[in-house]
């Protein structure tokens, strides 16, 4: 059986997608800036019907529409910014558009690298796909490059391997986690939970301290070359297949 169509009326759904409030939508269409398969639209009670190809034909002064919610970006983290939305300083939130900001439901980061931990976050109004991303019953690996303070013994690796690694001040011992040595100093460290300061803290049990820390995969999705430190990008429907698929050895 078919879903049926949803559909919205114009205003409220520019105005939770961030366009500006409904009295902003309503002069918008008087003045004949948006359109929907190239006919001016002067209504802003105008019921659109929610199909996937919408933002491709629903223009905003001869723009595409934003996406839809179910929304997902990827977002290159610098160093030194916060994954929160109220604490002081350069918060991951600033990166987006101000439209973007304004969404409701609004984006929200899919876990959390901390402030001095850079790389590959994802943002998403989908909080069913976030709750799937961090579940720890879908065990989604996230990778890091990892830089020590002191060499690895080289016993690192089947230790972690073996799980029951127990962090300080917890009683649930870790899940088994791959270790893929680059260097002295340096390796790859894959996890498959987030816990608090996991990949710090997992070194630190050990008697190392992690010096500096980068995520470039989650599942099989890595971060682009191309995208500098602080852009973002949305992500398609292939992108998403990734972070559930099984990284290539």
């Amino acid at each position: 059986m078919s879903r049926p169509v949803q559909t919205a009326r114009l205003d409220r759904l520019l105005a939770n997608m961030g366009y500006g409030s409904r009295r902003d939508i309503a002069l918008m269409t008087k003045a004949g800036w948006i359109s929907l398969d190239g006919e001016a639209v002067r209504d802003e009670a105008t019921r659109v019907r929610l199909d996937a190809d919408l933002p491709s034909r629903l223009l905003i002064r001869g723009k595409r529409l934003d996406p839809l919610p179910g929304m997902v970006i990827m977002v290159h983290k610098p160093l030194g910014v916060t994954c929160s939305r109220k604490e002081a300083g350069t918060l991951i939130y600033d990166l987006l558009p101000d439209r973007w900001r304004a969404r409701d439901p609004a984006l929200s980061t899919v876990g959390r690298l901390d402030k001095e931990t850079s790389g590959l976050i994802l943002m998403t109004d989908d909080g069913d796909l976030l709750h799937k991303i961090i579940s720890p019953k879908h065990h989604v690996p996230k990778r890091y490059v990892v830089t020590l303070d002191r060499p690895l013994k080289g016993t690192e690796a089947a230790i972690f391997a073996a799980g029951g690694l127990m962090l300080d001040g917890e009683t649930k011992p870790l899940l088994p986690a791959e270790l893929e040595i680059t260097g002295e100093r340096t390796a790859y460290l894959t996890v498959h939970e987030g816990r608090y300061h996991q990949v710090r803290r997992m070194f630190a049990a050990l008697g190392n301290h992690v010096t500096a820390l980068h995520r470039d995969q989650i599942g099989a999705l890595s971060l682009p070359e191309g995208l500098m430190a602080g852009s973002l990008r949305l992500m398609t429907a292939a992108d998403v297949a990734k972070l559930f698929a099984v990284p290539a050895k």
